[in-house]
């Protein structure tokens, strides 16, 4: 498994955010959890952040394989899919069939409690 970890500037309006997150974790909790698992995602989580600059989400994904999940993610047009894809690009402007990872993230510092969590956690 291969942590990856992104951020989204929020474009849209927080109710349109808030409108999305509901929709994940409600009407279509079960689309979303097949999309989730069929792109090899073991854990997602979401993470809010104002700045000076505005809100930014922070997405921290367990991914079995990014570099092979991305390409299947990028050209994914299933009616979940072309709907998530669609909302991420209202609110923050990024497009996942072009930028199927997110913006660009290098991860430059990890630090592990022991072997096995830093096995569990291998860098991309």
């Amino acid at each position: 498994m291969s942590l990856l970890v992104r951020s989204f500037p929020l474009q849209g309006p927080m109710t349109e955010f808030d409108a999305f997150v509901a929709a994940l974790t409600g009407p279509k909790a079960n689309e979303a959890a097949a999309f989730y698992q069929a792109h090899g995602i073991a854990h997602e989580s979401w993470h809010l952040q104002q700045t000076p600059h505005g809100p930014w989400v922070i997405v921290v994904s367990m991914i079995r394989d990014p570099a092979a999940s991305a390409p299947k993610y990028a050209l994914a047009s299933d009616p979940f899919a072309s709907w998530f894809k669609a909302q991420v690009l209202t609110l923050s402007g990024v497009d996942a069939s072009r930028n199927p990872l997110g913006p660009p993230t290098t991860e430059v510092f990890h630090w592990s409690a022991n072997a096995e969590t830093a096995k569990a956690i291998a860098c991309a």
